[in-house]
């Protein structure tokens, strides 16, 4: 039996008070964890990256495009075993639509492509992190949607490029809810399964003062299947629960929960 595991999660690695002491309890539960490939967005800074790196004893190899003040895109992606070839993609679309916007144009966002092969099969993750929607407002006329659809397709485009022998998965926080018409164009567009389809609950955690019911299901972990005999796929929800911080109790890992995703088969076809 061939096993494939992967998590996303934003881990909201921005300059804060608790942020070291959240990164250094992740880093501890993904060691244990002992996934794959970890796909992180929101890693704000250098210093950050760095300690994630450190911490992450479990996983030797890593990928991110350097930047001036943090990895490009904010995106970075660990892995147990080495990493055949990666690349950056910058989004087209970028502009800044409202003074908060600017956040995302100052972090360049786009898609982190890494390649590693398990059991001869190809296997290409894409670690994005989509410009946010600040008005929490998805119909096809807001333009923050028009800008989020514009990088779905870009990031359509990516996908349907690589190898149909290849398993693909598409891994981040997208911005937009589950079953929405931006995620349904994306999986038409792309021709990616959602293993959690269907499934509502939400993947953010909404700041105090904000009503719970705009929290949404944002971040996914999407595939494309090569053929394989035998595949079983389980996807769940991680990091959900207040978990053990050095020296301050327990806590939240993050604003985001994060997805996981696990694939087994039997063998390729021939």
């Amino acid at each position: 039996m061939n096993r494939f595991s992967l998590v996303t999660f934003n881990c909201f690695g921005a300059p804060t008070p608790r942020v070291r002491r959240r990164l250094l309890a992740l880093a501890t539960e993904l060691n244990q964890r002992k996934y794959c490939v970890v796909c992180l967005q929101e890693v704000q800074a250098h210093m950050y990256r760095k300690l994630i790196i450190d911490a992450c004893t479990q996983y030797p190899a890593h990928a991110d495009e350097p930047f001036f003040h943090a990895p490009k895109g904010g995106l970075l992606t660990l892995a147990q075993v080495p990493i055949e070839r990666h690349e950056f993609t910058l989004y087209h679309a970028r502009q800044i639509v409202s003074p908060l916007a600017a956040m995302d144009l100052l972090l360049h966002k786009g898609v982190l492509l890494v390649q590693i092969g398990i059991a001869h099969v190809p296997i290409v993750v894409l670690n994005t992190h989509l410009s946010a929607n600040y008005s929490v407002d998805w119909n096809p006329n807001n333009r923050y949607a028009r800008i989020e659809h514009s990088q779905l397709r870009q990031l359509a485009e990516i996908v349907r490029a690589q190898p149909p022998e290849a398993l693909v998965i598409v891994a981040g926080d997208f911005n937009i809810p589950r079953g929405s018409w931006l995620y349904d164009d994306f999986l038409e567009q792309s021709g990616m399964i959602d293993p959690l389809a269907g499934d509502a609950r939400p993947t953010h955690r909404v700041p105090p003062g904000i009503p719970v019911h705009l929290a949404r299901s944002i971040d996914f972990a999407l595939l494309r299947l090569p053929p394989m005999s035998g595949v079983s796929v389980q996807s769940d929800l991680c990091f959900d629960q207040q978990l053990p911080l050095t020296n301050t109790g327990r806590g939240y890992l993050s604003d985001h929960y994060g997805v996981e995703l696990r694939i087994t088969w039997d063998s390729l076809p021939g």
